[in-house]
């Protein structure tokens, strides 16, 4: 029997891999990178390369194709310059970065393109032929992906047409302002390119604008209670838990964009929870303390002002994770105070975490740890760096170009200043749900404790409503298809046309549409849901609207805004949702 081949360079890599790690420890270099780079994208990249030294085969390989493609791109390049329109080695791609008509009709861009295609063609070869474990591969990806977006030739002036041209027009006019603009948000925004242009949406003006008063505070909330806007109300009042990792408005962006004003406005007596940007004075706070101090504590608050004992609830991404919880807690407790269940692009079940997936493992949580606790909070702008980046072509290169090449301000959105309006993690909070939910699932599991009570999903027998978004890159649409078959009492699941945002921030228009299927059981392939389903050409709040009218009672005169013992305080949208 012929024993098995060993690998000559394995040691050799294990020694170099233990000296890197001596001479880091040695040097301080990890608790260091433990605030510079606390997902470990530097590690991940080592490794692979390291993977590529010990596989020479694998990059020889890759090189070789790489070499013989770029040159075929230099040749077609060269016929490009006698007329031809040969087609280059990389065709058929769309791409909105490269939509000016000089990377096709001129040859010297029309290789750049090439090229760069290339260059990520490359990159993604050695990366599936490098032995990595999983965790480090999906790391790597994300870093190597980071990188190669960095190198795209529209980042750069003397690769970009676009630019080129708009200095020659402004008589280099444009120069001056984006390097103007460069120097400001290297002062202003630690580096990063402005996506708005500060001061022209504000919250309680153009963005939060629906009526409504503050009737409850403490340290951790203050519960908004809106304005009828109706003769009439349904008996059930409606209670909003948006994500406490984002301001909560939106799901009240602006004036005709607004879920909570369309709800007041048929007729539902709404409430939002509005969380305190918290600081280092609330590090120890708890997911317990979220459940008790935030949704329970509104609930009971808004049960006192209306009278119901019963209330309709809508949470957003981790806000809708709080919501099943709370529904999930009181039960345990055979408690009936919710009347049914609306969850907006949330996971309750974290098996396929998405491209948040690079900032959810083992390594990453205890890096974070680290930083949190010499701080007591994860800084606001680590949070939005974060999501900058999961969607970096867009959220970040684009305004490079924009700003910096081209010399222009940002285009007021109201979407993005709202994106740009961060917010703190407590520290505790922060760790115990990304390692309890992202790392180890335990509410899909039925493992979740929270004040006391063991939380199970399946017992729930509460209607719910699913609305997911095909173009989610925080939570997959798949994912939330997951989560919802984990929950008992009958589940209506919508699929819509848009992204995590905008598949809020959908009101009625001729673009929206929705996919949903009438049968009552939800097949375990989401696919096979998908095939089913039936495509509408409208919003899914339009498919809402319906459902949770059915579920909200009978119509009667509007409750009085606070009561005596909750008095209003000040009007919406209130202090919290202000701090900086």
């Amino acid at each position: 029997m012929t024993a098995p081949m060993s690998d000559p360079l394995a040691e050799v890599r294990q020694d170099a891999a233990d000296m890197v790690s001596s001479v880091r420890s040695l040097l301080g270099i990890d608790s260091a990178m433990a605030e510079l780079d606390p997902a470990g994208l530097g590690d991940a990249l080592g490794k692979f390369a390291l993977a590529m030294a010990g596989q020479p085969s694998v990059l020889s390989r890759s090189a070789m194709k790489y070499g013989m493609r770029s040159a075929q791109a230099v040749l077609t390049a060269a016929l490009r310059t006698m007329g031809s329109q040969e087609e280059g080695p990389v065709s058929g791609r769309e791409d909105r970065r490269f939509s000016d008509p000089a990377w096709t009709s001129n040859p010297w861009f029309f290789l750049l393109r090439q090229q760069h295609a290339l260059l990520e063609d490359f990159v993604q070869s050695l990366l599936a032929g490098a032995e990595l474990d999983e965790v480090t591969r999906r790391k790597a990806d994300f870093a190597l992906g980071q990188l190669v977006d960095a190198a795209a030739p529209t980042n750069w002036l003397v690769t970009n047409p676009a630019a080129l041209k708009r200095a020659f027009d402004t008589g280099g006019l444009s120069l001056v302002r984006g390097a103007s603009n460069a120097l400001r948000d290297l002062v202003t925004n630690k580096g990063m390119p402005r996506q708005v242009p500060p001061g022209r949406f504000r919250p309680g003006h153009e963005l939060a604008a629906t009526p409504g008063s503050v009737v409850f505070r403490n340290r951790l909330i203050e519960l908004i209670q809106y304005e009828p806007q109706t003769k009439t109300v349904h008996e059930v009042p409606l209670l909003f838990s948006p994500p406490w990792i984002n301001k909560y408005y939106i799901m009240d962006l602006a004036p005709g964009k607004s879920l909570v004003e369309w709800a007041v406005q048929h007729g539902h007596t709404c409430f939002m929870i509005s969380y305190r940007n918290p600081d280092a004075a609330l590090a120890e706070l708890s997911m317990s303390d979220y459940l008790q101090e935030g949704l329970l504590a509104a609930l009971h608050v808004v049960e006192e002002i209306t009278g119901s004992k019963q209330t309709n609830v809508a949470g957003l991404c981790l806000g809708g994770t709080m919501a099943a919880a709370l529904l999930a807690w009181l039960t345990a407790r055979g408690e009936d105070r919710v009347a049914s269940l609306t969850l907006m692009n949330t996971l309750l079940d974290f098996t396929l975490p998405g491209p948040l997936g690079v900032f959810t493992d083992e390594a990453t949580i205890t890096r974070l740890t680290r930083v949190m606790q010499r701080k007591g909070y994860l800084p606001a702008d680590n949070m939005a760096t974060t999501f900058n980046l999961l969607r970096g072509r867009d959220l970040v290169w684009n305004y490079v170009v924009n700003d910096w090449l081209l010399g222009e301000e940002p285009a007021p959105f109201d979407m993005l200043s709202w994106n740009a309006d961060s917010t703190r993690m407590p520290a505790t909070m922060h760790t115990e749900y990304l390692r309890c939910l992202y790392l180890e699932n335990q509410l899909a599991k039925d493992e979740l404790e929270l004040a006391g009570e063991r939380l199970d999903l399946s017992k729930i027998s509460k209607d719910s409503y699913f609305i997911s978004a095909e173009r989610d890159h925080i939570a997959l649409w798949k994912a939330v298809y997951a989560g919802a078959r984990l929950m008992g009492g009958t589940v209506r699941f919508t699929l819509s046309n848009s992204g995590h945002i905008a598949g809020v921030v959908n009101p009625p228009n001729p673009k929206s549409k929705h996919w949903v299927s009438s049968a009552e059981m939800l097949p375990e392939d989401p696919e096979t849901w998908r095939q089913q389903a039936s495509e509408v050409g409208k919003s899914w709040w339009l498919d809402w609207t319906p459902w949770i009218e059915a579920r909200a009672g009978k119509q009667q005169k509007p409750p009085a805004m606070g009561s005596t013992r909750y008095p209003p305080l000040v009007a919406a949208p209130g202090t919290y949702v202000l701090e900086k």
